[in-house]
């Protein structure tokens, strides 16, 4: 809780105070998680359904009077689990802008994505029969992949929310790498820090390496034994990662620390809160992100990327720390990019970029009428620039349902 906040009713609530948080959670609104500036009184109409109390935050608009104060908190709830004010400061570094058209930067996008596939298999394939992990050959792959995301981290977030029918260990390890850059770039953290985190992210699991192949090839949940052996893939991990000198300290403790969680409940250290260092806390939601949205042999049935967006959600304060969590969810969005999704008139549709500011008014690629019929031609619409067709995102919906299957519109050649 920021100390600059000012709760107050609805009812006291003016143009020009900034509204920061609201008393229910923002993901039950249509309205920005960073908050948004009050600029009339439709803007306060708009508002009213949703919240009875708002929090202001004095430092970017105006101060409500004394007489209007309540109290910040009952005193019987605890405080959610987060960083330090100090440490999100010191990582909000630059800010990046878009630099190419979704079109243009997924074709680029998808070659990289093809050739980081390839580096990254041939790494692993070579780690089965050897102790040496060949960090280097992984390096020019993530760079150019952190410059596409840096451009436009749209491409690349569709692209892993698409591969999610080959081999798991690969895509999950890929797309972890692409949610660790994006979110770093959210972050405002600097390029080579983006791409240490990209790798990092990449690598978390390559300790599975070394742990016998039928583990992940069984198709029934672990046994308390068996979940102990893939625990084990942490330890051996970082044997192998420590061995090289391309691999840096703030990468082997984002991979020592990646299963740990903010309550203690985590392994294999049962380390706390800020006991975890920030690319740790980091990598333990944006891998569990991965891991909800993606099947796996013993468990077909996974979340949509909105489902999985919603229990992070769920998690924060305990075991996630709660502003990366709120974070991260800015980096992605409510709907994030992939996610079927129903529009207000009954149209079915594919995310292709979210808005960070308006969330249910994404860049969508239409797919089927509000009957659900297919459309004779597949048109993009920017819901936000387009508003007078009265569009929006009314709901999420399930992977593959109505019958599209999304990787033949994007992935097929």
């Amino acid at each position: 809780m920021a100390a600059n906040e000012v709760k107050i009713l609805i009812d006291n609530l003016k143009p020009g105070m900034f509204v920061s948080r609201l008393d229910v959670p923002w993901i039950e609104t249509p309205f920005a998680l960073e908050g948004f500036l009050i600029q009339g009184n439709p803007d306060i109409e708009e508002l009213r359904p949703y919240t009875r109390h708002v929090f202001i935050d004095v430092d970017q608009g105006d101060i409500p009077e004394q007489k209007h104060h309540l109290p910040l908190v009952s005193g019987n709830e605890p405080p959610p689990i987060t960083g330090s004010k100090e440490e999100y400061e010191l990582v909000r570094k630059q800010t990046y802008e878009i630099e190419t058209e979704f079109e243009e930067e997924f074709e680029e996008a998808r070659m990289i994505r093809e050739r980081v596939h390839a580096d990254f298999k041939r790494v692993v394939t070579h780690l089965q029969t050897s102790d040496v992990i060949e960090v280097d050959e992984l390096k020019e792959g993530v760079h150019d992949s952190v410059e596409s995301i840096i451009r436009n981290p749209s491409a690349f977030a569709l692209l892993a929310q698409l591969e999610k029918s080959d081999d798991y260990a690969y895509n999950h390890a890929l797309s972890t790498s692409v949610w660790c850059a994006q979110f770093g770039r959210h972050l405002g953290l600097d390029q080579e820090e983006i791409e240490e985190l990209a790798l990092g992210g990449m690598l978390l699991d390559v300790g599975k390496v070394k742990l016998p192949p039928k583990l992940f090839q069984l198709t029934r949940a672990l046994s308390p034994k068996e979940r102990e052996l893939v625990n084990l893939h942490v330890d051996k991990g970082l044997r192998l990662l420590a061995k090289s000198r391309s691999v840096s300290q703030n990468i082997l403790r984002m991979v020592a620390t990646h299963h740990e969680r903010a309550d203690g409940s985590g392994y294999p250290a049962g380390l706390k809160n800020q006991e975890i260092p920030l690319f740790g806390r980091i990598a333990g939601i944006l891998d569990s992100y991965d891991a909800m949205t993606t099947p796996t042999p013993y468990r077909k049935s996974h979340l949509s990327a909105h489902q999985a967006i919603n229990e992070l959600y769920n998690l924060r304060g305990t075991r996630f720390d709660n502003e990366l969590v709120e974070q991260f969810i800015q980096t992605v969005g409510l709907f994030p990019s992939g996610s079927l999704v129903e529009l207000n008139s009954g149209a079915v549709a594919i995310v292709l970029e979210v808005n960070p500011l308006k969330r249910l008014l994404p860049n969508v690629m239409l797919l089927l009428d509000k009957d659900k019929q297919p459309l004779d031609s597949i048109d993009i619409i920017d819901l936000n620039a387009d508003r007078e067709l009265g569009l929006m995102v009314s709901k999420g919906l399930p992977q593959g349902a109505y019958g599209i299957n999304i990787e033949e519109l994007f992935l097929d050649v």
